[in-house]
């Protein structure tokens, strides 16, 4: 699983000895600033970063925002098992294809129907291709002005 997270655990106690009202209002500017984090992962899923083939890992991309210990956290994440080698790059190890129900494999291979006993598959480095992280990246400074405008206006009423 990959994770980013708008406001880190270690912040949440001294959020928790905040006043209710500086709290909600903490509370309503990080959920919508997730939704927004999460847009802008979307976007960049959609051919900014990845060409879209079917749009399960865009829309694999879930905002938890959660209160604990009077604090609030929200955090973008993607169970989508190939969404890592995408985000940070990497190898994916050579490897041998067998037949499973039957002796041969059969598939088209320069227009012609084929038939092998295995295929052997090189190993692929895979670039870093960065969508949760360059996303926090891209929108640090408006996390940033919103989360101190939000404080300055609920410390103001």
């Amino acid at each position: 699983m990959i994770t980013a997270t708008l406001v880190p655990d270690a912040a949440l106690p001294r959020l928790a000895a905040m006043p209710a009202a500086l709290r909600e209002r903490l509370a309503q500017t990080v959920a919508r600033l997730a939704q927004e984090l999460r847009n802008t992962v979307q976007r960049k899923l959609s051919g900014e970063v990845l060409r879209r083939r079917s749009g399960r890992l865009a829309a694999s991309v879930a905002v938890d925002v959660r209160e604990s210990g009077g604090g609030v956290a929200a955090s973008l994440s993607t169970d989508v098992e190939y969404a890592a080698i995408h985000e940070y790059g990497g190898v994916i190890p050579a490897r041998q294809v067998l037949p499973r129900n039957a002796r041969v494999l059969a598939f088209p291979w320069k227009g012609r129907q084929r038939f092998f006993a295995r295929v052997e598959i090189p190993a692929v480095t895979m670039p870093q291709r960065s969508f949760l992280r360059s996303s926090l990246d891209e929108m640090t400074p408006e996390i940033r002005a919103a989360l101190t405008d939000a404080v300055r206006d609920a410390v103001r009423r």
